[in-house]
């Protein structure tokens, strides 16, 4: 047993999630990392099914004695959000994640954790290796790719399942129930480029807007968090035709569903106005800044050498930079019936310029279909008037929540018996699996919770270690209450 371990409870759980944080398993990347919780759960004896999309469906037999209760399924998702600090070089294809002990929290070198929801997946793994849980008969549903287009739950067929409960173990917030989130949409929008010389005399530069929190786009859509693509938008905006830049490319953003952390572009400047460039950007950095105040106090502009490269023309620059001015980021409108709880919004995630075309990345989220329909036709004609084409992809219902529901104060009840206090009940502005797998089992009663992590898709993430002991604690108890 390795020092990190020893030092973790329940040792069940962390060596499962220590042993999964080894494997690969970034979005659409995952199936070394699903063929690897096959092969647990068939060595400690249970029935293991992979469907036809890569999940991995597995089941336990109940305890002697509890063959009648109702079946439940545990419900996570293996794959991960692929983030990582400039300069760190890790490589998500082949590298394991480089786990860490900070006092009572896990947190990873310079990327993402992976406890969004590794911690799922091993808590999943840990009860079918239990012998001292009564329980009924369990289903373990592991999805893949949830992170980037929820293809697992999307393809999970309607018959694969029997459970008549569902706990999603995929919630980040100790002594919260959630009971509902938002649907999603994502637009693509796209346009064509028309190359030119670089004007004679400039040199290349590279633009970097970076130091930002970044997050997940869902559930900190509203804490106030620097864009660093539309900061970029807004720098080159301004200084653009005060210093006649010629613009190559913008790339910004990893993931549709996480907040843009970092941003650069490629520019072409007379050299001879290079220190009035740094003057200027210095004094923008300064103003954005002041304008983040403490939600993002780490905001950083630089200037460096840039690659030789061909500018896009000057038509599709201003087209490009006015578009991303324009759409929509951030808070939409908060719901009227719960409070603090946003609504509808936007994220505008990625931006990516080939050799000959511009594409930008957005996920629309609301609770309300009517107004994430909207806010995505919206979008549309926003791209429409900037001369950029649009496609949207990967709808996703939302999940109504059921306050009465049995499952509700089944949860409820363990919670008070173990921690002599009521979870608060919620929804939430992410997007969970339970509103595909809902729409496809309409009887089945869902609930979702988990431990306390943070700064989840961000190289910032961290998760409580006492708190996974007391989802574990309550995880059980459900279990064996149910």
């Amino acid at each position: 047993m390795n020092a990190l371990l020893e030092s973790l409870e329940p040792q069940t759980i962390w060596s499962y999630f220590l042993a999964l944080s080894k494997i690969p398993r970034g979005s659409k990347n995952e199936a070394e990392a699903a063929a690897w919780v096959a092969d647990q759960a068939k060595a400690l004896g249970c029935e293991v099914e992979r469907d036809e999309v890569g999940n991995v469906i597995i089941r336990k037999r109940a305890t002697a004695g509890k063959e009648g209760r109702p079946t439940v399924c545990l419900q996570a998702h293996v794959d991960m959000v692929c983030e990582q600090n400039e300069g760190t070089g890790h490589d998500f294809l082949k590298d394991p994640i480089q786990v860490w002990k900070d006092g009572d929290l896990l947190r990873a070198k310079g990327t993402t954790l992976g406890a969004d929801n590794g911690i799922g997946v091993a808590a999943a793994l840990a009860v079918l290796a239990s012998q001292d849980i009564a329980h009924g008969p369990i289903e373990v549903l592991i999805t893949i790719d949830e992170e980037t287009g929820l293809t697992g739950a999307n393809g999970l067929q309607p018959a694969k399942l029997k459970a008549k409960f569902l706990l999603n173990l995929d919630s980040e917030e100790e002594g919260y129930l959630t009971i509902g989130c938002a649907g999603g949409v994502d637009t693509i929008a796209s346009r064509k480029l028309t190359r030119v010389a670089p004007p004679a005399g400039s040199r290349a530069y590279r633009l970097k807007v970076f130091g930002l929190k970044g997050g997940h786009s869902g559930i900190d859509i509203n804490a106030g968090r620097g864009n660093a693509i539309r900061l970029l938008a807004q720098v080159l905006g301004f200084l653009k035709p005060e210093f006649g830049l010629s613009l190559a490319s913008i790339k910004g953003g990893n993931k549709r569903n996480a907040i843009p952390r970092e941003a650069s572009a490629m520019i072409f400047m007379d050299p001879s106005r290079e220190q009035a460039f740094r003057e200027a950007l210095a004094l923008h950095e300064a103003h954005w800044r002041a304008a983040l105040g403490a939600f993002d106090p780490g905001l950083h502009l630089a200037l460096e050498a840039g690659e030789a490269a061909q500018p896009m023309s000057g038509t599709d620059a201003d087209a490009l930079i006015q578009l991303l001015l324009a759409l929509p980021h951030g808070v939409e409108a908060m719901s009227p019936d719960i409070k603090g709880l946003v609504q509808t919004s936007t994220n505008l995630g990625v931006i990516e310029t080939r050799e000959d075309v511009v594409e930008v990345n957005l996920l629309t989220r609301s609770s309300i279909d009517a107004s994430k329909a909207a806010l995505s036709d919206r979008i549309a004609a926003t791209c429409a008037l900037a001369g950029f084409d649009s496609q949207t992809s990967g709808g996703y219902p939302g999940w109504k929540p059921e306050p009465e529901a049995s499952l509700v104060r089944i949860v409820n009840d363990a919670n008070q018996a173990v921690f002599g206090k009521p979870l608060e009940i919620m929804a939430i502005h992410a997007g969970l699996e339970c509103g595909l797998i809902g729409e496809k089992y309409a009887g089945m009663e869902m609930v979702s919770f988990g431990p306390s992590m943070w700064d989840v898709h961000t190289p910032d993430e961290h998760v409580s270690v006492p708190s996974v002991g007391n989802f574990w604690k309550l995880l059980v108890a459900v279990l064996e209450t149910v």
